[in-house]
């Protein structure tokens, strides 16, 4: 393929498909900066492997289980945070409501959305990456179980243990605590607005935010138009969760090393090497 012709294609992958790659990435290392790097370095392998490229149907599926290899390399086998770590940093001091008290109903409104999406993100990173990866796929990114299996390089018996294991860990620890699958559990948003502000878990100026640009409504961040009711569902809470922010300038950056000819460089090492 001329190269050319071989830029101009992931161009077009890139302008489409992006954001599936970093939101993925994002929910994998809860880390913009290293979200961008994995993202990156997922498609140089693109366009280093594009001979490889699969029909249109399963793109998607191709690139994130490069994003998948990716990420393997460069996350530590356990997890970074544990869920006695998340338990230290929200619910080791007694409960506070004056933080809450003392906000106009939309920054109320903000703030217990901003906790919401923070700790249902940090609860996924409590999983190993493995199984972090099922739940993502499954239930963030919503991929149909084939697909998924694939994208883990796993078979689908595997990936739906996998997750069912993902799962479970995360209804163990949500289900007594959280306010958002009973009411009438212990660990609720608003008396724990202050201690999150105070550890910077959350920021009052939304730096650290996963929120759309839709408005959220309410305490339990149901939307509009909906009862504002807890969600229950551990499944249904975390398919309520939007997309992370887009990564400013990611793609132009992404565009930037391609056309800059360092990617056609490596190319043409990597067919120097398989030709010799």
């Amino acid at each position: 393929m001329e190269l050319s012709a071989r830029q101009a294609q992931l161009k077009r992958v890139i302008a489409a498909h992006w954001e599936p790659v970093y939101n993925f990435a994002y929910r994998m290392t809860l880390d913009a900066d290293r979200a961008r790097d994995v993202v990156e370095e997922t498609f140089l392998r693109t366009y280093l492997g594009q001979e490889r490229m699969p029909g249109k149907d399963q793109v998607v599926a191709w690139l994130l289980r490069i994003c998948n290899h990716v990420l393997e390399q460069s996350l530590p086998r356990s997890p970074e945070v544990s869920f006695d770590m998340l338990d230290d940093t929200l619910r080791s001091e007694a409960t506070r409501t004056d933080v809450v008290r003392s906000l106009t109903d939309p920054e109320r409104d903000f703030m217990l959305w901003e906790l919401k999406q923070g700790c249902m993100t940090a609860v996924v990173n409590c999983l190993s990456p493995g199984e972090r990866a099922a739940f993502t796929l499954a239930n963030i990114l919503r991929i149909e179980d084939e697909q998924a299996a694939q994208t883990l390089g796993i078979t689908k018996s595997a990936y739906k243990v996998r997750l069912s294991r993902a799962q479970k860990k995360i209804t163990d620890y949500l289900a007594p605590r959280c306010e958002h699958v009973d009411p009438l559990n212990p660990c609720r948003c608003p008396a724990r607005v202050g201690v999150a502000l105070r550890k910077g878990f959350i920021r009052s100026t939304g730096e650290v935010q996963l929120r759309s640009k839709v408005e959220p409504f309410g305490r339990y961040g149901s939307g509009l138009g909906n009862e504002d009711a807890p969600l229950r569902d551990v499944q249904v809470i975390y398919r309520s969760l939007p997309q992370p922010e887009p990564a400013e300038g990611l793609p132009d950056s992404i565009l930037d090393k391609l056309t800059s000819g360092a990617w056609d460089e490596l190319l043409e090492q990597k067919q120097q090497e398989n030709g010799s």
